[in-house]
């Protein structure tokens, strides 16, 4: 089933997951037996990240350095056909632009297309330090509202060489946002206009980046139903979990921890910040379930331990 789908047929907010593929080398069992402990909570359907290859440097014995390019989490794809054959529950994949061509790009949907999975997530895809190289006549999307334009194409029966009879793919496509604005952006006000721009070229729902004030998803969703933005907006949560997360959750996803949850957070005991933020998640989470929100969709990745602490006492309002 679609992820549109799911959210009209709700009558309470729905709660969703977003997990990561294992390690290059490493079993897919534990991602697994993630999902299996999120079974009790009946979730609707289950995320899973893609990424791109990336550019490392490893000395050698001689003691020089080498470049190399890899992905160290492959398997998305994989991944997302087991999860819905033992579960039997609807998955998006995440589909990126950066490291992929186009042509790769029409390759994963037709896949995803034969193993019956119906929905995808477009996004552009972090900058890993590695640029794929175009060779021949191959292409890439530059943005992810390229990408939204390529899958939807393929709905419409159009793909990249012209084929007789071409049969349409028929995927929901998510598309990112950015409550605290993309951190390429100028402003919110620009950021939601090419947001806007995803939604026009076919996107059927947006997911938000993690926030840790939901002021900031208010206003946001606000700003989108102002420009005509009317795709259902489901809100991303990320539960703060060690003390390290006041640095590197700000670094790395532009996203602002509130002044007293982080003051809380930096007297406590280091075995005490789960509870703090797993409170913070809990009372962040109602108030956006109280609001009418469609879903709360929770950044988990490996580990279904805390959240499981969060969504529990939330059972009753979902």
């Amino acid at each position: 089933m679609k992820v549109a789908e799911h959210l009209d047929r709700a009558s309470n907010p729905l709660i969703s997951y977003e997990i990561i593929p294992p390690r290059r080398g490493g079993s897919a069992d534990q991602i697994l037996q993630v999902v299996d402990e999120l079974m009790q909570f009946d979730p609707p359907f289950v995320d899973v990240t893609s990424h791109s290859a990336e550019v490392t440097y490893e000395q050698t014995a001689e003691g020089t350095w080498e470049r190399r390019v890899k992905r160290k989490r492959p398997g998305t794809i994989g991944l997302c056909a087991a999860i819905e054959a033992r579960f039997d529950i609807d998955t998006v994949p995440h589909l990126l632009c950066r490291g992929f061509t186009r042509e790769e790009t029409e390759d994963a949907l037709i896949e995803l297309n034969y193993l019956g999975i119906d929905n995808v997530l477009a996004i552009r895809g972090d900058d890993n330090g590695y640029e794929k190289p175009l060779k021949g006549t191959r292409s890439r999307n530059e943005y992810a509202v390229d990408l939204v334009r390529q899958i939807n194409d393929m709905n419409e029966g159009r793909y990249l060489e012209e084929l007789a009879n071409a049969e349409p793919t028929d995927f929901c496509v998510g598309v990112g946002g950015y409550p605290e604005t993309h951190f390429g952006a100028p402003n919110l006000t620009w950021d939601i206009m090419r947001l806007k721009q995803k939604v026009e070229a076919g996107a059927d729902y947006i997911v938000t980046q993690m926030f840790f004030d939901n002021e900031y998803f208010f206003n946001f969703v606000d700003e989108c139903r102002d420009v005509g933005i009317e795709v259902p907006i489901i809100p991303g949560i990320k539960i703060l979990k060690r003390k390290s997360h006041l640095r590197l959750l700000p670094k790395h996803f532009h996203t602002e921890i509130p002044e007293a949850l982080a003051a809380e957070v930096d007297a406590a005991d280091p075995e005490d910040v789960e509870d703090i933020g797993v409170e913070w998640a809990i009372q962040q989470t109602e108030e956006l379930m109280s609001a009418g929100v469609p879903c709360i969709h929770f950044y988990i990745m490996s580990s279904a331990q805390t959240v499981k602490k969060v969504v529990s006492p939330l059972r009753k309002m979902a």
